[in-house]
């Protein structure tokens, strides 16, 4: 078992008006010894901006925003920029979160050459309805079932007939270039999917109608173990390692307390093709335990989006209950060691 030591909460809500509900899933990113942090903010009535605060070092605050960072501009996101993620890719910074409209939940992405200005690009992710994703899916076959049994889930309300669009979130960059593509991971339950594009301009109606024809193929991770057997995400950036890419993501499961949401250690992915799955651990990396992870907006909850590296010490950067941002912080070695010790066998 790795050892995880729970630093504590970072932020808490404050009183001013655009955070004034909760703080949470926070955008990390490491400049030499400041660590930037772009936060999904929430104030009363369940609206979210992002909000930006500076660590010198992994822990310390120098300077927190007393104003949103980013705000909703557009139809696709006007209830909410919510839960954002960052990486550097060549000399562009590419920050990604989810656009809530009120209905429908999707994948955008904005960029920056300096970290202060961002530019929203729009939505990456398809426009699709559930019920197009589910008929394409089917004719595709050898495709997990939940992918299209997830009915009570966007019908639950209102009329069966609305063309309720296909959730696809948690929209999260590799870090750079792989064999000159753009790669990115995002999640339709209850799996991880993974993009490759030489330019974002080929993500047109016609590529997402090929895709999802050959879904399978696109399938980085399903749920396996008993602690992700809900649905699994995305979570922090993946992380480049001498043995693969080193994916740290969110994995739920239904209890008798509801569901429960852990950070995972998932996986070793390959460097030069990361829809192959090297390793995975088959526990948690840690899950809710402290009153800050299980009680708040939503109980039972640990959500990692965000690290950065100091020497040996990898710091986990997750919302608690939705209603903090606390930190974990655990020996990168000690967990690729771990993790080396589950590679998969190949038959």
């Amino acid at each position: 078992m790795i050892e995880v030591k729970k630093e504590g909460i970072l932020l808490s809500k404050t009183d001013f008006a655009f955070e004034n509900e909760a703080v949470l899933n926070p955008a990390t990113i490491r400049e030499g010894d400041n660590v930037h942090v772009f936060y999904r903010a929430v104030r009363n009535g369940n609206n979210s901006t992002i909000g930006y605060c500076r660590l010198d070092g992994p822990l310390t605050i120098s300077e927190r925003w007393e104003k949103p960072f980013m705000v909703p501009e557009f139809d696709y996101e006007l209830q909410g920029v919510e839960d954002p993620r960052i990486v550097k890719i060549d000399d562009m910074y590419y920050l990604t979160y989810t656009g809530y409209d009120g209905t429908n939940a999707r994948g955008a992405y904005a960029t920056s050459k300096n970290l202060m200005k961002f530019k929203k690009r729009g939505l990456i992710v398809p426009h699709i309805t559930y019920a197009r994703f589910v008929s394409l899916v089917e004719k595709a076959g050898k495709v997990n079932q939940n992918y299209y049994h997830n009915h009570n889930f966007y019908y639950q309300e209102g009329d069966p007939e609305e063309k309720i669009l296909l959730w696809d979130k948690n929209v999260v960059f590799f870090p750079r270039r792989i064999n000159g593509n753009l790669v990115f991971l995002h999640r339709i339950r209850p799996g991880i999917q993974l993009v490759s594009v030489k330019s974002l301009n080929e993500l047109t109606k016609e590529f997402w109608h090929e895709y999802f024809m050959n879904f399978q193929d696109h399938i980085v991770m399903d749920p396996v173990y008993e602690h992700e057997l809900n649905y699994i995400g995305s979570g922090c950036p993946p992380i480049e390692t001498e043995h693969g890419w080193l994916l740290i993501y969110h994995g739920v499961q239904d209890t008798d307390k509801g569901l429960v949401y852990s950070a995972c250690a998932a996986a070793l992915l390959d460097l030069d093709d990361p829809r192959k799955e090297i390793a995975r651990l088959p526990y948690v990396l840690f899950t809710p335990e402290y009153k800050w992870e299980v009680k708040g907006e939503v109980n039972n909850v640990v959500f990692p989006t965000g690290t950065a590296l100091f020497g040996d010490t990898l710091y986990i950067y997750y919302g608690a209950a939705d209603t903090h941002i606390a930190v974990a912080s655990l020996s990168l070695s000690a967990l690729l060691a771990e993790l080396l010790t589950c590679v998969k066998i190949e038959i």
